[in-house]
């Protein structure tokens, strides 16, 4: 037996415990794999507060040693809002947060998750790792998202269940003309890239359409069978330079890691043929339309493995599934925070538009907010959340609707009936602007519990940063600005 290494000498995973023995072999594969795949370069990233990624990019002999050792990171990155600045007295005590290991903008340290583990099929000899994060000291630093995610997945399980979520996204792919790369357009944030269409919209899944956007589509789908993401369709959407990418349903976290890696990846990929994409929710761009992001979710019993919400009569949806669906329509006001976490995401959510304006469900309806899915013993029952924006951090987005659901489910709430005419029916209203789900938000004691509230503060004041300076230069309204199109265009 090998002597046990001191604390002195351990690695820092070794010395804080944070690695499974699954991911220990783990990562005893991706070394091997390094050298198999002779790579150059590994990539480690986490994802922020606003679910962009950031990271460092190490040489592949360095790379190896990083994995058990951590790549360090400013604490200031925590702290920023969508422009990229700090929003918090970094450099006072506690650093704004009342917290020593936030202060003066010292390091946190990313640890791989050694299975996230990818070849980057764009990159040449680049290998790409999702990490975790954690003070110097070895905590877990409190406002992970991916943390946050795993977090409310154990407090589900807790209750007896598992997770299983399925991604429906749209995004859109322009062509660039100028990418604004002289030095006045350098602003903080920078001028958005001049852009033209790809096609004109308006053709919905119409087949000639496809073909024109296939030259665009096909590098973004090979990048995804190469990624291994369980990319299931690709879908021409109502509007113009407009499309959709749909996956196979994933368990827990599996769903929220795919959408981090799918819009990375889809942004790279696109760069490099001259395209932009963009999962901004509405661009400022003449005649585009807004995209959302349709989260398909159900639980699965933890001892049966049996699906939660079917039931074998004409209901069709299980009294679990029902207390579950109340959950998300009483904080979906709150949520909207989550689900929905830009000022350009609250253009979308118009009446007669093919996007939710209030908490309402119904069967197979694509006007309501939660559409039912499924008919009575059909093992693939579930629902469908219309309400979130393309933009959204998916762990947030993600323990939003477990807190919502499970919160449902021990106060038996009843959703009441079926929105057949859902732009008509008397319910309560998503929030018409960030501010008003902000309010919603700290008002929430839900998810002051299930976030914990120092996270809830934390989101709120970030967010509330964005906005102040939104409104020093824009005035709101039903179309998107150009503050918009600066802030999120090119970020999202």
């Amino acid at each position: 037996m090998a002597p046990r290494k001191s604390r002195s000498t351990a690695s820092f995973v070794d010395r804080h415990g944070l690695w499974s023995e699954a991911q220990a072999k783990q990562a005893r594969e991706v070394e091997r794999a390094i050298k198999a795949n002779k790579l150059e370069l590994v990539r480690f990233s986490f994802a922020d507060q606003h679910g962009v990624l950031r990271g460092k990019t190490l040489l592949a002999a360095d790379a190896v040693a990083a994995l058990k050792s951590g790549v360090t990171m400013t604490t200031t990155l925590l702290a920023k809002d969508t422009s990229h600045k700090t929003v918090f007295p970094v450099f006072t005590a506690g650093g704004g947060f009342d917290m020593p290991e936030m202060q003066g903008g010292g390091d946190f340290v990313m640890v791989a998750d050694p299975s996230t583990f990818r070849v980057l099929p764009w990159a040449d000899k680049t290998g790409w790792l999702l990490c975790d994060i954690y003070f110097t000291n070895g905590k877990p630093v409190p406002f992970s998202t991916r943390q946050i995610g795993r977090n409310a997945l154990a407090r589900l399980a807790s209750a007896g269940f598992d997770f299983l979520s399925g991604l429906e996204v749209e995004f859109h792919l322009f062509r660039i003309e100028n990418p604004r790369l002289a030095p006045a357009d350098a602003t903080w944030p920078p001028q958005a890239a001049d852009v033209s269409l790809i096609t004109q919209g308006y053709q919905y899944l119409t087949e000639s359409r496809y073909d024109r956007l296939e030259p665009a589509i096909e590098p973004l789908r090979r990048a995804m069978a190469a990624l291994d993401l369980p990319l299931r369709s690709v879908e021409i959407e109502l509007g113009p330079s407009q499309c959709e990418f749909t996956f196979r349903p994933q368990p827990g976290l599996a769903a929220a890691d795919a959408m981090i890696l799918f819009r990375s990846a889809v942004k790279q990929v696109a760069r490099r043929h001259g395209l932009m994409a963009s999962f901004m929710c509405r661009p400022a761009v003449q005649n585009c339309v807004s995209s959302g992001w349709h989260l398909h979710q159900s639980l699965i019993e933890k001892r049966s493995k049996s699906n939660a919400f079917m039931l074998d009569d004409k209901d069709g949806l299980s009294t679990v599934g029902r207390y579950y669906l109340s959950g998300l329509l009483a904080h979906a006001r709150a949520a909207a925070a989550f689900t929905t976490p830009t000022i350009n995401g609250y253009k979308r959510y118009r009446p007669y538009s093919l996007a939710p304006d209030r908490a309402i469900w119904a069967r197979d309806n694509r006007g309501v907010m939660i559409r039912v899915l499924g008919q009575p013993g059909d093992p693939a029952t579930h629902l469908e959340n219309r309400v979130g924006e393309p933009a959204a951090n998916p762990y947030l987005y993600l323990a939003s609707q477990i807190y919502s659901g499970l919160d449902g489910i021990a106060r038996r709430l009843d959703p009441g009936p079926s929105a057949d005419t859902p732009y008509e029916m008397s319910a309560a209203l998503l929030p018409k602007s960030l501010d008003e789900a902000l309010t919603a938000l700290r008002a929430d004691d839900c998810f002051r519990q299930g976030f914990g509230g120092g996270f809830v503060d934390y989101y709120a004041h970030i967010k509330s940063a964005e906005l102040a300076r939104f409104k020093a230069d824009e005035r709101d309204g039903p179309e998107p600005t150009g503050w918009e199109q600066r802030e999120y265009f090119d970020l999202f």
